[in-house]
């Protein structure tokens, strides 16, 4: 499902309203101009009184006609809702304008050029979301099987009103709804061995962010033959574990940076249960998992349901994602090996001192040995 624009050509908007009949309709073009106006006007930031200026601005813009008659008006099936937009280049103008120029207007555009698939939508719904904000990738591909949980709203940008609901409809509804010029292709199934080589055609980078093993393998494996590099972030208590893996400059390279070694498919089927779990450690970073992260593995299935991830963490997972993407998008080198994002190391004034070190390298050797790492 995507939203419907009109198109003038075959009907009027008092056709297209009456046709698909509306419950709420958003109309703010006067403020959309008045935005437009600023952006190319910056002198009057500081000129408060600019009510002449704005007011000519606009009547150029529409010319002989009226409001309702210039800019896109787009239907979102979803919540019945008809909204008028700027075409397709000022809209773009006008919602990245605050992103100059950290971001100039020529980066913008290799930004908003990229291709990007995200398998995963519980982590990587927060990649998505952070870069269509910074109006990153008008072409995505989005893939993830399941449903809101309510468990899941502990870390996901979406309410109780969500759940059931499945997390592809969600991301899809709300990059449409900040860009309705956006091309999402949905794989509601997910990223499966069958869909495997559509989900990833035509991308220029994948964010892997599914909790199955075997997928993780089989995405890798493929982003590999077709030369495209891999961004992962993984949840670690309060902080990140961020990885890149660079097929595109490398097609020889073993997955995962070789943390496991030239693994495929068979030998994946081959482990024992009780390999995963030292295979899941070694493919997060052990050296990196903290402590309360590793005594809370151990009791997954004991004493807690699943692993434990938060919301800041997935959310400075989306952070990390994006700006990874923005450094590919723009040709920039990136840091390969494994990298903590770690807010403890940055805000606890404790952490760094002996007898913290002393505790977890104690808590690790542990974990380790409980899980014969």
């Amino acid at each position: 499902m995507q939203p419907e624009q009109l198109d003038r050509s075959k009907e009027s908007l008092a056709v297209f309203r009456e046709r698909l009949k509306p419950t709420t309709i958003v109309d703010r073009y006067d403020l959309l101009l008045e935005d437009l106006f600023l952006i190319r006007n910056p002198r009057f930031k500081f000129i408060p009184d600019h009510t002449k200026e704005v007011e000519a601005f606009t009547r150029e813009y529409l010319g002989e006609k009226s409001i309702e008659e210039v800019g896109e008006w787009f239907f979102f099936p979803w919540n019945k809702t008809l909204a008028h937009y700027l075409p397709h280049d000022e809209h773009q103008e006008i919602r990245t304008a605050r992103n100059r120029n950290i971001i100039t207007k020529d980066e913008q555009e290799k930004l908003y050029g990229l291709t990007v698939a995200y398998a995963g939508l519980s982590v990587g719904s927060h990649g998505a979301l952070t870069f269509a904000l910074m109006g990153g990738a008008r072409r995505i591909k989005i893939a993830d099987p399941d449903e809101v949980s309510p468990s899941n709203l502990n870390r996901m940008r979406f309410d109780f009103l969500a759940l059931g609901r499945k997390k592809t409809d969600l991301v899809r509804e709300y990059i449409y709804q900040l860009n309705p010029y956006a091309e999402i292709e949905v794989f509601d199934e997910g990223a499966t061995e069958e869909t495997m080589d559509d989900f990833l055609k035509g991308v220029n980078v994948l964010v892997e962010e599914t909790d199955n093993l075997e997928i993780k393998i089989r995405l890798r494996l493929a982003a590999r033959e077709k030369s495209i590099p891999v961004v992962m972030a993984t949840d670690n208590g309060d902080n990140i574990i961020v990885e890149v893996e660079r097929f595109d400059l490398d097609k020889t390279k073993s997955l995962f940076n070789g943390v496991i070694g030239n693994v495929n498919v068979e030998m994946f089927k081959s482990f024992t249960p009780s390999d995963l779990p030292k295979l899941a450690t070694k493919i997060a970073g052990p050296e990196l998992v903290t402590e309360r992260m590793m005594s809370s593995l151990l009791q997954v299935g004991r004493e807690i349901y699943s692993w434990p991830q938060l919301g800041d963490a997935a959310t400075l997972s989306g952070v990390a994602i994006a700006y990874i993407l923005k450094r590919l998008a723009l040709g920039e080198a990136v840091n390969e090996k494994k990298c903590e994002i770690s807010l403890d190391a940055i805000l606890d004034p404790e952490h760094h001192a002996p007898h913290s070190k002393s505790r977890r390298d104690k808590a690790r050797a542990d974990f380790f040995g409980a899980i014969g790492l």
